[in-house]
């Protein structure tokens, strides 16, 4: 904790690196595990004449590009601080999610026009490949689900690399029962019901990610973190008259950051002092609320009057 101005500040240091940063070596071997089945079922749907498959491949291709974009993500975001930039590069991940987010919308939409051409001009789709291809994919997707299932929880760039994952999984599914139900019944239009399904899969998940995305970058408060209660916790400390200027932002997934003025009475910090006030502030969130990085000024009444004629 340090001190400063003439009120007083406190402040704990985020943590180094970000959320995502562990996941780098599974977010490796996912991106390996992408191109792979891409290439694979791009090579399928070509041979069994499948928008389904050919679909779950353009989806992977966006996969391929976003596990890249994230994995930059994690370079930059884990640079060091500089005098101009006071958090470093960690905003990197969640431009990286946005990026994700608008190829998902675009593959998406794109899904669902093919489709809807392919009920209008029918084609014949070859069952037996296609089932062949889409157990390859799906085997692949549940591999990379497993890598990057504890991550998803903790950022939301490697949670935007499991979703589209999972809505792959979700596709080379729905790829081998359309395959199926064409080898049993020579119904061809399974083949576009299964690439609609897969283009409806993607987008109500990307604008869940987009809202939370486009959350972190308007600076909304952390999702876990209520307002209120904080300025109840912060009122109910001994000699705490008034707080103002409460702030409570997410500067990445994991880096939760939170700042206050707080007015206290005179006789409080004469009898307790301002770095036991300060401490008292830190433990009231610290043990209530999970958010690392505070800074607080402790002022005396009347100094919010002050500061606004200052800025006028």
């Amino acid at each position: 904790m340090g001190a400063g101005h003439d009120h007083g500040h406190a402040h704990h240091a985020p943590t180094s690196g970000t959320a995502a940063a562990a996941y780098r070596g599974r977010l490796r071997i996912a991106l390996s595990i992408t191109l792979t089945v891409m290439a694979v079922e791009l090579v399928g749907g070509v041979l069994a004449d499948s928008l389904a498959l050919i679909a779950d491949a353009a989806h992977m291709a966006t996969d391929a590009v976003g596990l890249g974009m994230a994995l930059l993500a994690i370079h930059f975001a884990n640079r060091p601080a500089t005098g101009n930039r006071t958090f470093g590069f960690a905003r990197a991940e969640i431009l990286a999610a946005l990026a994700n987010c608008l190829l998902l919308l675009g593959v998406g939409g794109y899904v669902l026009y093919e489709a809807i051409q392919r009920f209008i001009t029918p084609v014949g789709t070859q069952g037996g490949l296609t089932v062949v291809f889409g157990a390859i994919g799906l085997v692949a997707n549940m591999i990379s689900l497993t890598l990057l299932m504890r991550g998803q929880k903790e950022s939301l760039n490697v949670r935007g690399a499991f979703l589209e994952v999972a809505a792959d999984a979700l596709g080379s599914l729905a790829v081998i029962i359309s395959a199926t139900v064409i080898l049993l019944t020579g119904w061809q239009a399974a083949d576009p019901i299964a690439s609609l399904v897969i283009g409806l899969m993607i987008v109500p998940r990307t604008v869940k990610l987009l809202r939370e995305t486009l959350d972190v970058l308007l600076e909304a408060a952390p999702k876990n973190v209520d307002m209120a209660e904080v300025r109840a916790h912060i009122l109910a400390l001994p000699g705490v008259e008034d707080v103002h200027d409460l702030h409570a932002w997410t500067i990445t997934s994991g880096m939760p950051v939170l700042s206050a003025h707080v007015v206290v009475g005179s006789d409080t910090l004469d009898s307790i002092g301002h770095e036991k006030m300060l401490h008292d502030l830190q433990g009231c969130i610290g043990d209530h609320f999970d958010v690392e990085h505070c800074t607080f000024q402790l002022e005396p009444g009347g100094h919010a009057e002050h500061e606004a004629k200052l800025c006028l």
